[in-house]
């Protein structure tokens, strides 16, 4: 599943591109009614840093309330380090910020595993009162340095964290489970493969699944793992499950027998949905699951065939 679009919506507003709005001397919207995107384009003549000033002088940025980050490179692939600080250098002209997108990048732009990323810490400590954080891709430069990096922390007002990657490192997911996060509802991780730098394993999802620090969570998406049955095993007897109302296990390699695991554990039948797309489960399994959650909205598309032996994950490269 390649990433071909870029964000229409995001924090429940609609995304308005500073670019090429103020190349054409367009008008600009009321800041507190979109997200602001702010990237370059591949023959951009404009730096990063460049096109983050003309938005701080444009817009009105103590009314900015989501920001949907592009691609902040030119013509070759820089690390986010530099841009992250200069983001967090602005966050007293963003007080009213709630929302930020980092790296709203399609496959024709950048693939998800070639994304440059660093330390996101920094977005979490410099604006306290952020509620939703998306992060796009997490591997390093092409000599193995960098990466993407989440240091342990508590943050009072989160309530949505979505990691999106081709190969998630083991140390984010852990890092993930290590955060106090009390007002978190929706988490979602797309733990990949390890040939991009995927290699968590189950026991580093411990942390999440007993929700001791996730008292407030209510949406959890475990994704695009090669190991989603060993996943699903854990999830069944998960004590986080009991408070959920959205459980994704899509994506990966879900097969019969993780599927099977998952309905020989706790009860579902209090969920409001389950999102299975992508999976190599047989009819059979699909009828099982559907006749025993019969009110949980089950998403059971992308089906792929159970025996066949060149299995994939959704998003990879």
């Amino acid at each position: 599943m390649a990433i071909s679009e870029h964000a229409e919506h995001f924090h429940d507003l609609p995304v308005f591109a500073l670019v090429p709005a103020l190349d054409e001397g367009a008008a600009l919207p009321d800041a507190a009614e979109v997200a602001w995107k702010i990237g370059l384009d591949y023959d951009s003549e404009q730096t990063f840093e460049q096109r983050w000033q003309q938005f701080l002088d444009r817009v009105d940025t103590e009314r900015v309330r989501a920001l949907v980050i592009g691609a902040w490179w030119q013509d070759e692939q820089e690390p986010a380090q530099e841009t992250v600080e200069l983001i967090t250098a602005a966050a007293g002209r963003l007080p009213a910020l709630r929302a930020l997108f980092f790296g709203d990048v399609t496959y024709e732009e950048c693939e998800i595993s070639w994304i440059q990323q660093s330390d996101v810490t920094p977005f979490l400590t410099a604006f306290p009162a952020l509620e939703e954080l998306v992060v796009r891709g997490a591997g390093g430069d092409w000599d193995g340095n960098g990466g993407l990096v989440l240091t342990p922390m508590r943050h009072q007002a989160l309530r949505s964290l979505r990691f999106e990657s081709g190969g998630l490192p083991a140390e984010v997911v852990r890092a993930v489970g290590g955060c106090d996060l009390p007002a978190l509802e929706r988490l979602e991780l797309w733990l990949g493969v390890e040939q991009y730098g995927g290699d968590s394993t189950v026991a580093d999802l411990a942390p999440i699944l007993d929700g001791l620090r996730l008292p407030a969570l209510r949406r959890l998406g475990l994704l695009d793992s090669l190991a989603q049955d060993e996943i699903a095993a854990a999830v069944a007897h998960a004590p986080v499950v009991g408070r959920l109302e959205h459980l994704g296990l899509a994506m990966g390699l879900l097969t019969d027998a993780g599927a099977g695991a998952l309905l020989e554990g706790q009860p579902l039948t209090h969920l409001k949905s389950l999102d299975l797309h992508h999976h190599y489960l047989s009819e059979e399994m699909q009828q099982r699951l559907t006749t025993a959650l019969p009110g949980v909205e089950i998403n059971l598309s992308e089906a792929g065939k159970p025996d066949d032996s060149w299995r994939y994950v959704a998003v990879a490269e």
